[in-house]
């Protein structure tokens, strides 16, 4: 089906297992189920990726927005946590240091724990996940709007672009993607995680879910930062005796822009809190925490060419689903 067939999109946050969640959030949005596929007679939806991780339901998840994917009713792109999925299950090619394109560290097991569980007694749906993975988009240019699950950054999109054909990694380009600090290292870094800083001084934090940083995650729509704070964007504050220090000239010249005169753009990824609305004038995350018991967001994009708080529709799972969900 082309953009035109459809008279509006719902684009739908990180769900991360959280498959009771979304079965209420396309009940909300006017979604109906039918032959076990939900559709919208006048709309699509759109899943911003990370379907997949730390959520009770993941099974359940991946093939309910599977389904609606191959019924044309939804479209997809990767997240990172599909990313890291199919790379750790990837056998890398003769001369890695690894067996797996991703190693299978306890830190990187530790991640993809409850899908490796959860589809441990179901191997061919393992397989046939894993090729669905591997034939994602990583992005979507639209008419009226963008979507990536973390950063668009157009010089990478565009070398994205010239490398594979598309908008979907080659799997030349998968194996290269997995040495650090290849160009396509870096462009899946950039799309999937989004743009980062180093913490100063070699210093290390201890994220709210337990694991050791030492970058932190950075805003890419603000215009003349100054310190720190200015482009901090994640759930864990810097510790304040670092979040005043001044932006360097080699941190500013890490960081990027996008502009307020560009298509308005939806993203996942970031865990935020709080009522959903606008980053920017045309910039929305939605991911708001659903497997945390926050919530699953979505956005009904119509026709608009600035961002309203009022069209974003959620699910607040504390509220509605703390014992089943």
């Amino acid at each position: 089906m082309s953009e035109r067939a459809f008279k509006g999109y719902d684009l739908i946050g990180d769900i991360h297992g959280c498959a009771l969640s979304l079965r209420i959030l396309l009940t909300r949005m006017g979604y109906t189920q039918s032959k076990g596929v939900y559709s919208h007679p006048e709309r699509q939806a759109i899943f911003v990726g990370d379907i997949i991780d730390r959520g009770p339901h993941i099974r359940e998840a991946l093939h309910l927005v599977r389904d609606m994917v191959d019924a044309g009713h939804a479209q997809i792109i990767m997240g990172n946590h599909e990313y890291n999925y199919l790379c750790y299950l990837t056998p890398a090619p003769s001369g890695f240091a690894q067996a797996y394109l991703r190693s299978h560290t306890p830190r990187h097991e530790r991640i993809l724990e409850q899908t490796l569980q959860q589809l441990a007694n179901y191997p061919e749906d393992q397989r046939a996940f894993l090729q669905w993975f591997e034939q994602m988009p990583l992005f979507l240019d639209m008419d009226r709007f963008r979507i990536v699950h973390a950063c668009w950054h157009q010089q990478m999109i565009d070398r994205f672009i010239e490398m594979n054909g598309g908008n979907r990694m080659k799997r030349g380009f998968l194996f290269r993607s997995a040495v650090q600090d290849s160009l396509e290292y870096t462009i899946i870094d950039r799309l999937l995680r989004g743009t980062h800083l180093k913490l100063p001084n070699d210093e290390v934090m201890i994220s709210r879910d337990g694991f050791e940083r030492h970058f932190f995650r950075t805003k890419f729509w603000v215009r003349d930062p100054y310190y720190l704070v200015d482009v901090v964007f994640q759930p864990d504050p810097l510790p304040s005796h670092l979040a005043r220090l001044p932006l360097s000239r080699e941190q500013r010249a890490d960081l990027i822009c996008y502009r307020e005169d560009q298509k308005p753009l939806f993203i996942g990824h970031y865990w935020c809190q709080g009522e959903p609305e606008p980053l920017a004038p045309n910039i929305a995350c939605l991911d708001y925490s659903a497997v945390k018991y926050g919530k699953l967001v979505a956005y009904r994009m119509d026709d608009e060419v600035r961002i309203q708080k009022d069209k974003f529709v959620w699910v607040d799972v504390a509220r509605e689903f703390v014992f089943s969900d």
